[in-house]
Parts: structure tokens; sequence; C-alpha cells
């Protein structure tokens, strides 16, 4: 692979240096497609919202508009940012935990389609701060208590989780029926989420079981007939050559008839339906181009690759152990029989890329990509070291086009005050 959408990576890194985040608009365009087009059943209504955590710009957030998604947003700042795209306020989802009761107001003076509320406290406040004006839809985060085989810091529901409120906890009821009863909010159901990053297509077929099981208690106890269901993502995606890609095409007319089947056993409405896939949108259609700077051998034989970006720019190794795969631009069919840790240039031992991969023999100002970076690396990037965040660009026939600049050091120091 010597181009991405007809454009040679030497070409991208003579245009915008490195390091360069690159996504391809037309892989994430298609994969918008798959969710809208799947996602669909004859006897059950459905929306799909993108999570825009896993990659939020301006840009971004048009494209998600242009393909008939919704979107998920978790600060004011994501708020903000589709604020200024011109997505359409009925269409987001204001999602997060202990959200502070200005980012409450915040969705209500904009008018936000959906408030996910996430516990006991919030609701209280949210109770408080609503009027006749307007009517906000309102949705509960629940946690099921399904373990999805995933990284703990991704698993988002288990009993513990500092997310949602426990199925099994009675205040969780006793929350709904007082969002429910409040004439200014319409209670639409529960919001959940039970990980990220999860392959096994049984554990989201487990949720939805759980969760209609929920809605069933919910009607026995208080006569209450759950509108909707938001089950949220989760989808996994295939980082390196060992990972099995989750068959969407397969699993999403699946879910949809499972959740039409277990109503209908159960004897309750067959609920509206949302997900909310965020990192199987875009993780598989971005990429990261580095330079390689130098080579290091240490006194034990251990080879170190090091670019020249780092954890700033690439965070998730470090926090999650992720993997990833990666290839030097033009030396893709020569022997990979060299092992190299990919290293970056930040003052940390844990500022690790990749550890141990086969590569050619390597060469300073080799081209290095890494695969899969589409999700959670720019929304990651930090200053760590006063390191800046590189620029970020779509490419599309040929064309590409910067849809975050490159930032300078004034840039870096735009907020910095002097002591004297």
């Amino acid at each position: 692979m010597t181009t991405i959408q007809h454009i040679s990576f030497e070409d991208l890194k003579s245009k915008y240096q490195t390091p360069l985040y690159i996504y391809d608009e037309a892989a994430i365009r298609k994969q918008c497609k798959v969710f809208i087009n799947k996602f669909r059943h004859p006897k059950v209504s459905s929306n799909v919202i993108y999570a825009s955590k896993a990659f939020l710009t301006i840009a971004m957030a048009q494209l998600i508009m242009s393909e008939g998604l919704h979107l998920d947003c978790v600060s004011q700042g994501e708020l903000y940012t589709a604020l200024k795209a011109g997505f359409p306020v009925e269409k987001i989802v204001l999602h997060g935990n202990n959200k502070t009761k200005d980012e409450l107001l915040m969705a209500l003076n904009f008018r936000v389609g959906t408030i996910i509320v996430d516990n006991d406290y919030e609701a209280s406040i949210l109770n408080e701060i609503v009027n006749d004006k307007y009517k906000v839809s309102v949705m509960l985060r629940v946690n099921p208590g399904i373990d999805a085989h995933t990284h703990k810091y991704i698993k988002t529901s288990t009993l513990d989780s500092k997310f949602g409120m426990s199925i099994l906890d009675p205040r969780t009821k006793d929350t709904i029926k007082s969002l429910n009863d409040n004439p200014n909010i319409n209670f639409l159901g529960t919001h959940s989420h039970i990980g990220s990053q999860i392959l096994e297509e049984h554990s989201f077929y487990d949720h939805a079981i759980t969760i209609l099981k929920f809605y069933k208690e919910i009607k026995e106890l208080y006569q209450i007939d759950l509108k909707a269901v938001n089950l949220g993502g989760g989808f996994g995606v295939k980082y390196i050559k060992s990972d099995t890609r989750l068959d969407l095409n397969k699993v999403l007319p699946e879910l949809l008839e499972i959740v039409y089947q277990t109503a209908n056993s159960l004897e309750i409405s067959v609920p509206h339906v949302y997900i909310e896939p965020g990192r199987s949108i875009v993780a598989e259609a971005g990429y990261t181009l580095y330079t390689v700077n130098q080579i290091k051998e240490t006194i034990n034989k251990k080879k170190y690759l090091f670019i020249d970006g780092a954890m700033n720019d690439h965070m998730r190794t470090a926090l999650y152990q992720a993997k990833y795969d990666a290839f030097i631009v033009g030396k893709e069919d020569m022997v990979h029989d060299t092992t190299y840790t990919v290293a970056g240039k930040a003052c940390e031992s844990g500022d690790i890329i990749i550890e141990d991969i086969l590569l050619p023999d390597a060469k300073p100002d080799d081209l290095l990509v890494v695969r899969t970076t589409g999700a959670y690396h720019y929304s990651m990037a930090s200053h760590y070291n006063r390191l800046t965040i590189p620029p970020v660009i779509f490419v599309k026939d040929g064309q590409s086009k910067v849809v975050v600049r490159k930032e300078s050091f004034m840039d870096l120091l735009s907020h910095d005050e002097a002591l004297v």
C-alpha cells in the first residue's frame, strides 16, 4: 500500500509533513451506509447515532449529518462543535456522567433532541430546571451487569461502573418513575452500553434481552410501556491480523429481530431502537503517517524504531495496551524479518506505539504508516512534553483536504500568561 485514495504517502508527507492523521473519507461514508442500511427491520423503527467521542471535528460532524446519522455528544465542547457545524439540534443526544447544571441548561437552551440522564442525582437536577416552554426527551442510563470481554477501562456496564444505575437497584425504578411523571419531560426509556471493542456477537443479543426483561418489570410495576431503547455501541473492529472482524451485516439486523421477538414474547410494546457506533465507523478509515528518525539497538539486542510522533498523538497503547499493525511505505513486499519496538519521542518509558512488530529492515527517513488509528487518537491527543498535535486531513478521489490545521508553537502558547 503506497497510496491512499490515489494519493501517495510520499506526496502527503511533502505537502503536510509528519506526523499526520489521515482519514479515508470514502471509507467513513461507506461504513455509515452499512449501519444505516443494515440496522433496519420491517416491524421495528430504529436510528443510528454516531458516538462523536471517537473522533469529532466540524468537518466530521458535517459528514455525519450528510449521511443521515444522529450525533451523541458527551461534553459542552462536543455539543458546541456540533452546533458550529450546523448539526440539527433535534438529532443531537447529550451524554456523559457527572453532567453539571450548566451543561444541562445549555442542552435545554439549545433544545437538543435527547438528554441521557446518568443517575438519580442528575435526574433530580433536570426535574427542577425543565419547564413547560420545551418538553425535552430523556432517557436514563442503566447497567444490565453484563461482563463484556474487553479491557477493564472500556467495560462500562458492570454493577460498579461509574456510568448509569444498576437495573438491580430499586432506586433505578424510582428514578424512571420520577422522570416519567414529570409533565415537562418526554421520557423515552433507557440507555445502556456494555463496553467498547466487543467482538462476540452474543454479547449484543444478551444485552438486548436483559434490558427488555427489565422493561417488562417496569410495565408490571408502574404500567409504563417504555417507547424506546438505546443499546449503545461497542461494535469491535480489526486492529491486527489475529483479530476477528464483527460481521455487521449479520449482527445489525439480527439485533433488531431479537428485540422484536423478545418484546412480543414478553408482551410489551416493541420499542424504537437506537444504537451508537463510533469506533466501528471511523477506526479502520484512519491512518497515522510518521517518519522514521532513528534506529537504536540495545545491549540486549532489542531494536527500537524511533518515529517523529509520540504517545501524545497515539495514547491507546500506553493507556489500554492496545495492539496495532503498521507498514513501511514501499517495503510491503520485502521480507519482514526484523523485530522492532516502535517508540516515540516523548520523555516517558511508556511511550510505545507498537511492541515487537516484524518489519523489513528500516532506515531513517522511511515512512511508517500505523493502521486503524481513526478512533480515539486525535480525540485523545495531548500536549505532553509541549509537543504539538498533528494536523488531520480527509482524502477522497485523489484529493486531500485539511480538516484540522497543523498546530504552531504560537498555538501551543496561546493560553499561557507570563508571570511578569
